[in-house]
């Protein structure tokens, strides 16, 4: 996907990554917005984005409705459920909701681990 003029969503605002992925993305031309758990309408956001990051710490927090079809989804989220809490086998989940999200995503990272897709 060619990122020059794509409207990029990053979901966390964290120094180590968020802020960090967006200067990557600005410096790519893509159009940037950063937000994170409590924005305002963030469903609204992410379903304007072409790509969509999410790093906001936050179990299965991006779901169908928030990712627009054929949009790239990048999960760099890693959380630790409970065994078996959620239909989870291993314990470990992103921050997208895997299986609902690729049903509408062109393409869409997995959580190394996860047994929820």
């Amino acid at each position: 996907m060619k990122l020059q003029g794509a409207e990029a969503v990053v979901v966390g605002r964290s120094n180590l990554f968020g802020k960090p992925m967006a200067q990557l993305l600005l410096a790519e031309n893509a159009t940037v917005t950063v937000c994170h758990s409590r924005t305002r309408d963030l469903r609204e956001v992410c379903a304007r984005a072409d790509v969509l990051i999410a790093a906001v710490g936050r179990a299965r927090l991006i779901e169908r409705d928030f990712v627009k079809p054929g949009a790239v989804v990048i999960d760099v989220g890693m959380n630790r459920l409970t065994l078996g809490g959620g239909g989870n086998k291993s314990g470990l989940v992103g921050d997208v909701d895997y299986a609902a999200v690729s049903e509408v995503a062109s393409a869409i990272t997995p959580v190394p681990g996860a047994w929820d897709r």
